[in-house]
């Protein structure tokens, strides 16, 4: 079997898309398949950039020219979806990508309550989030908005190690004020959003308001999100040979 039908197969499997970081765990165990080079991993990110046999949906997500009307329905983002319905599916994709990197990294991971039964590609997210209440570290009054955001990662002590706030086209600023009610505990903040957001995010951080978590709120636009996702399973997959 040739590498690029591993990939079509694991893909077809799979529903006809799949995340880099789905493929990277899968290809490689396709049997009849063999990989002789050093870096697989380079060589299914060239793979699925053949655009006689795929098409890209997301960063980091691809998926199969031959089932592309059926995915695109299957994932509410066709011509026929609504804008809600796609902007669901925008904001649950990298909320199950953030998820995901969380659960590799050993983190607890929990998603609002109201989102846990949003699909991430065909699950539920809480299929994937290993939390299903939100740990009472502080105040109710501050749990009550913290429990809010879109993604928190907690360390093993219960106590809360970041949190993520995906912004595709809501006032920013909203999240920022989150962000403020937790200053106190030491935790990583980050607005996920579009790159072209990124001159919004400086503008709104830099109000005098927020100064006390100015310094402490990362922007992550989605490519880098995706990159990173696609990184944390290639280095879980090395990991494995150890």
């Amino acid at each position: 079997m040739k590498q690029y039908e591993a990939v079509i197969k694991v893909m077809e499997e799979s529903g006809g898309f799949a995340t880099l970081g789905y493929l990277y765990e899968h290809v490689l165990q396709v049997p009849g398949c063999v990989w002789k080079t050093k870096t697989p991993y380079a060589s299914i990110r060239r793979i699925v950039q053949e655009k006689r046999f795929f098409f890209k949906i997301k960063p980091g997500l691809w998926a199969l020219n031959s089932h592309r009307a059926a995915v695109l329905e299957k994932l509410s983002i066709d011509d026929n979806a609504s804008d809600e319905k796609k902007e669901e599916f925008n904001h649950t994709y990298y909320q199950g990508l953030l998820v995901e990197i969380g659960n590799l990294r050993r983190f607890q991971t929990f998603v609002p309550h109201q989102d846990k039964n949003k699909l991430y590609l065909s699950k539920p997210l809480s299929d994937y989030s290993t939390l299903t209440e939100f740990y009472n570290f502080t105040y109710e009054n501050v749990l009550r908005r913290a429990q809010t955001i879109d993604v928190s990662w907690f360390n093993v002590r219960k106590f809360p190690d970041s949190f993520f706030e995906i912004e595709h086209t809501t006032d920013i600023q909203n999240s920022l004020l989150k962000f403020l009610e937790l200053q106190d505990f030491n935790a990583n903040f980050s607005i996920v959003a579009p790159k072209p957001r990124r001159q919004e995010f400086e503008y709104k951080i830099s109000y005098t308001a927020f100064n006390p978590i100015k310094d402490r709120v990362k922007f992550i636009d989605y490519e880098k999100l995706a990159a990173y996702h696609a990184k944390i399973f290639e280095l879980y997959q090395i990991q494995q040979d150890f």
